[in-house]
């Protein structure tokens, strides 16, 4: 008999440090910024005029997503201050995707326990943005910074001055939307990564008990593509957040 496969929408603790829960999610998590940052380590530990190897797949990343940065702010200036911002959250968000897609994921290697008195697998790999925490906290990190660079760029005032115009009903209107619009892209933020990353877990979780080997693969290699999108898409939108911040209202 087969132990069955729950499917959470929270990330399932696997171990505890202490009091302190340690999810299935976070591992990942942890996992891949080592794995970043050993990348980046490597990449620039010797790192030569012309480059080779690593260091040119690495410069090679990078100078595509200068580019991308730079073909919204139009600034080069503007845009060094926002990329390692931009370039963090991209290279992150598109590692802890893609990690969910790993061998394990669907229970394959997990731990053993018990749920409403049956046995039951958790998985040791669940995708970061799977977990509402993560992109939620994300999106505040994103939005908070919007905030802070706008301020930076044109002044508390003239910042203020986007929500806050007595000026004309019409702009004191406009101002209240404004702020409207700063709450609604925490959500829209945290659940497009949330909702997008978690259905896709699911459908091949399903697709892998059903019907497994060949006939999943179609749908992993959606994800695949998925995953790069939805960190492409939360990236870019943070940069045009982050132009429209440094920017005065007109």
């Amino acid at each position: 008999m087969t132990n069955p496969m729950v499917i959470s929408i929270a990330a399932e603790p696997i171990a505890h440090i202490g009091t302190f829960p340690v999810t299935n999610s976070m591992v990942v998590a942890w996992v891949m910024s080592v794995v970043l940052i050993a990348f980046g380590w490597l990449a620039s530990r010797s790192a030569v005029l012309v480059p080779r190897g690593i260091q040119n797949t690495f410069e090679a990343i990078l100078d595509l997503l200068l580019k991308m940065v730079d073909g919204v702010t139009k600034n080069r200036a503007q845009s060094k201050k926002i990329f390692p911002l931009i370039a963090t959250i991209f290279l992150f968000v598109l590692a802890v995707n893609w990690a969910g897609l790993l061998p394990g994921m669907g229970g394959a290697v997990g731990v053993l326990e018990e749920h409403e008195g049956k046995p039951i697998i958790i998985s040791f790999i669940r995708a970061t943005s799977a977990d509402l925490n993560f992109t939620l906290a994300l999106a505040l990190i994103s939005v908070v910074t919007v905030q802070v660079i706008g301020i930076a760029s044109i002044g508390f005032f003239k910042y203020a001055g986007k929500f806050v115009n007595f000026s004309s009903p019409i702009n004191f209107f406009v101002g209240i939307l404004e702020m409207i619009s700063e709450v609604a892209k925490l959500v829209s933020f945290s659940f497009r990564l949330f909702g997008n990353i978690f259905a896709g877990e699911v459908l091949l979780t399903v697709m892998s008990f059903l019907v497994p080997y060949i006939i999943p693969l179609p749908f992993l290699a959606l994800e695949v593509f998925v995953g790069f999108i939805q960190a492409l898409v939360f990236a870019m939108l943070t940069l045009v957040f982050l132009k429209m911040g440094m920017e005065e209202a007109h």
